[in-house]
């Protein structure tokens, strides 16, 4: 008898039970709300598509000194899909993306920022690549980044060269904040980065335990509310401290066997 494949419109079983989308944030009371509409608009397409069968939203407040810590609370008590983290002082992106794994419930994960910086609707094709490829990361780069001015282009070039150099990742725009992941790989996971270098730590980490990374381009809308905290000279300087720790760390690791990369499903 001829095999015949599923059919994704009428078979009623999720690729996955569920995802949370979380943002790291800090005085971003000017996005906030936008943020978290945007996610239940990219939720609610995919559990329509039979993609999840549920989502929920995780903001993760970074000791922010404006009114980011009460409207994120004020959104977490009008809508039970939403929950928020409070951070006793500022951790940093770093710190606050370890908030957000370590509390993320969902079986994916999406972690992104607040402002915004592609169109949420792109997390539907991300959700797909994941599921096709079979693949444990997607991590998305941006088409265009003219809009971030010289300075911080010249800076991204001869970092991500640099970070291709040093740890074989083969990988676009590796800090860019687009990122989905399935929950179960970060049990194997520890990151230890505070700064902005916890996006490569975390590609270089599930590449050496063998978990399988691909990538897609996407359109990029540069920040046009809040500040943006990268690319100072002390977030440099972090970077390059990380960058030689995680050098170092790597050299003990050796990939994981198939079976404990991706056991089989209940």
């Amino acid at each position: 008898a001829a095999t015949t494949l599923p059919d994704r419109m009428t078979d009623p079983t999720p690729h996955a039970e569920s995802l949370t989308i979380f943002y790291p944030m800090w005085n971003e009371e000017a996005t906030i709300e936008r943020a978290v509409l945007a996610a239940f608009e990219a939720g609610d397409e995919l559990v329509e598509a039979g993609e999840i069968r549920r989502y929920d939203v995780l903001i993760v407040d970074d000791a922010s000194t404006d009114a980011t810590p009460a409207m994120a609370d004020r959104l977490a008590a009008s809508d039970p899909r939403v929950s928020v983290i409070h951070h006793e002082s500022n951790r940093k992106l770093g710190g606050s993306i370890k908030t957000g794994l370590a509390h993320a419930s969902g079986e994916l994960v999406l972690y992104t920022d607040a402002d915004l910086p592609f169109d949420m609707a792109e997390v539907a094709k991300a959700v797909r690549l994941l599921r096709i490829y079979e693949a444990d990361i997607v991590s998305a780069y941006r088409f265009d980044r003219t809009g971030e001015g010289a300075r911080r282009l010249v800076y991204s070039f001869v970092y991500n060269h640099l970070v291709q150099a040093l740890f074989g990742l083969r990988l676009r725009d590796m800090n860019f904040a687009f990122k989905l992941l399935r929950r179960s790989m970060l049990d194997h996971i520890e990151l230890r980065s505070e700064g902005s270098f916890i996006d490569v730590e975390l590609l270089a980490r599930a590449q050496k335990l063998g978990f399988h990374i691909v990538q897609f381009g996407v359109d990029y809308f540069p920040r046009t509310r809040g500040i943006s905290t990268l690319s100072s000279n002390a977030v440099i300087a972090t970077i390059v401290r990380e960058m030689l720790d995680l050098r170092s760390d790597l050299a003990s690791i050796r990939p994981l066997a198939d079976d404990v990369r991706h056991p089989p499903r209940p």
